[in-house]
């Protein structure tokens, strides 16, 4: 990936403007909002100003600490891609690289605040560069997975409305073949060294944008990102976010969970489309004056991650545990990880012995979190306190974390149901806005007193959390959330499928991985079960993310008979996990 390195020669070019920060009339008349206003913000100890904006208010407060020698000389992002290239920013170069970028949205692609792009990038620099100037402008982005197919992307951009799509190369073709399906859309932006028909191209354009752009004072509650998240009976719903939830709220998360100083390194292994990378690759660590390390790393190889993290001074690694239990089936000791000091996990639960090796061979604890993509980072292990193998953790501020029943109670330690938020008497600005255009399932959220995150957990005398499962039918595997309607609904597609269910099944590595109960067609129950399985998995490979179909597949003659899919995959799921 070479888009970039034309863009090193502006490594010199510094602001010579006045910092774009805001004033807030809140509790002082004008004075700057400072990082540690923004922590008493999220300890509830001051309450949220009427604007803020994370580029201006963060990001330009961190370059200004640069020019002034008060943040070390780490880069604000350094990403690498095995293959000799490297691209390091500061905090001061990012500020003008987004200003440029930022008038490439505004200007030439005429993008207006409230406006909304999809931003379908692997972890390439642009990914880092276009969310800030997204924020910069107050256009809300979309992130979205490159494992997203055309099927995919079309629902989103028709669900959103999106005015403008930023793709890669990988994804251009598969936006092309449905981009006349989309009357909203506008523009579509291309990030690579290549020119494409049909699509303006980032690249030139950023070389003749201006580097002088006004950042939109937005407000604190105005909207900022949606993430679509997978449901158990529909396709994905459209989390929306605010300028404040995913920004401010995460910085109680970098302070204390990812335990990061603005000396750090941090290394957060996560696909772009997810909210993990906004919250440890963006928001959490630059709230911190982190160092943002990215290796594009297109495929997951042990060898080379271990060698990235012997290679580079990384301080901070945050995985899902399934790269941990990846990587303790090596010989660890054989490897010296001269700076990593706090090593993070979550997405999914964490098996106790993998704490354990991991631990053993490295010296090192694991610091396991739990969060969602509608509330972020719920409850965590962080430094300085008991880790008890197997627990998430404890609730973390500012979330009054509970176990509710069905009624909306309150359980008492050791009983097991529903993990829920109190949102009354205040509603935590950290929480998503709502489900856009689906007032519906934003009320189903909330229970009495609480909102409830879907999961079942139970909490000990010590206020530790332990997870017990999803309260609906998503499957967890190595961290990717997927809806089994979505996988149902690709099945239902192929002609041999007559009828099907899909739930979760135990795996050692991933934790658990997708299974298809598939009653078939006449006409094809008597094909080779080994060959029809390889091609219903192409099938579902080829209709939706390659990353959701099923790794295990079972024909049966008949399914549960039951009134709902939700009863009949409970079902399936009790017999797969053994709990019948």
């Amino acid at each position: 990936m070479k888009t970039f390195f034309c863009y090193q020669t502006f490594r010199f070019i510094w602001l010579t403007k006045p910092l774009g920060r805001h004033l807030h009339k809140h509790h002082q008349l004008w004075t700057p909002l400072t990082l540690a206003d923004l922590e008493a913000i999220q300890r509830c100890e001051r309450s949220l100003p009427k604007n803020f904006n994370f580029a201006a208010d963060v990001l330009e407060e961190w370059s200004q600490k640069e020019k002034t020698g008060e943040r070390t000389a780490n880069p604000a992002l350094w990403w690498v891609n095995g293959k000799g290239e490297e691209v390091k920013w500061s905090f001061r170069e990012l500020s003008s690289l987004s200003q440029k970028a930022a008038n490439v949205l505004t200007k030439t692609c005429g993008l207006q605040r409230g406006e909304r792009v999809a931003l379908i990038l692997p972890r390439i620099p642009e990914w880092w560069l276009l969310t800030v100037a997204c924020i910069r402008t107050g256009t809300v982005f979309i992130p979205g997975t490159i494992q997203l197919t055309a099927k995919d992307i079309l629902y989103r951009l028709r669900a959103s409305k999106a005015k403008c799509i930023v793709a890669s190369e990988e994804v251009a073709p598969a936006v092309e073949s449905i981009a006349l399906e989309c009357p909203d859309l506008r523009t579509k932006l291309l990030v690579s060294s290549q020119s494409r028909n049909g699509w303006l191209s980032f690249q030139e354009l950023f070389q003749l944008a201006s580097e002088e752009h006004s950042c939109v004072e937005t407000g604190s509650e105005e909207p900022m990102a949606i993430y679509f998240t997978s449901g158990t009976t529909s396709f994905p719903k459209m989390a929306q976010h605010s300028q404040s939830s995913l920004s401010i709220g995460s910085i109680l998360c970098g302070r204390y969970w990812l335990d990061l100083k603005s000396s750090d390194i941090i290394w957060n292994v996560s696909d772009t489309g997810w909210v993990k990378a906004a919250i440890g690759s963006l928001f959490s660590s630059w709230m911190c004056g982190a160092c943002v390390f990215v290796h594009q790393m297109v495929q997951f190889d042990t060898d080379n991650f271990l060698d990235t993290l012997t290679t580079y001074p990384i301080t901070t690694l945050c995985s899902p545990p399934t790269t941990y239990r990846m990587l303790v089936q090596k010989d660890l000791k054989r490897y010296k990880f001269k700076s990593l000091r706090h090593c993070s996990t979550g997405g999914e639960p964490l098996n106790p012995e993998v704490l354990e090796q991991w631990r053993a061979q490295t010296g090192l604890e694991l610091y396991e979190g739990y969060g969602q993509t509608e509330v972020g980072v719920i409850c965590a292990n962080w430094k300085g306190q008991e880790i008890k193998p197997g627990s998430m953790g404890k609730g973390m501020l500012p979330n009054d974390v509970q176990i509710i029943d069905e009624n909306g109670n309150v359980l008492p330690p050791g009983k097991e149901g529903e993990i829920a938020l109190r949102l009354k008497p205040t509603r935590p600005f950290c929480f998503f806005s709502e489900y856009v255009d689906n007032p519906e399932k934003t009320t189903a959220t909330i229970r009495g007193d609480f909102y409830v995150t879907g999961d079942r957990a139970v909490m000990d005398s010590d206020g530790y959390f332990w997870f017990v499962g999803r309260a609906d039918d998503v499957i967890i595997s190595s961290g990717y959330r997927i809806g089994p309607f979505e996988v149902e609904s690709a099945l239902t597609e192929h002609p041999a499928v007559a009828e099907s269910a899909v739930v979760s099944s135990p795996d050692q590595i991933r934790g658990e991985v997708v299974k298809a109960f598939v009653v078939l067609a006449a006409p094809f129950k008597s094909y080779d079960p080994e060959k029809l399985t390889l091609e219903l998995q192409d099938h579902v490979k080829k209709t939706t993310a390659p990353y959701k179909y099923p790794r295990k597949v079972e024909f049966v003659q008949e399914l549960p008979k039951t009134i709902t899919g939700k009863i009949k995959r409970h079902v399936l799921r009790n017999q797969e996990w053994g709990r019948t």
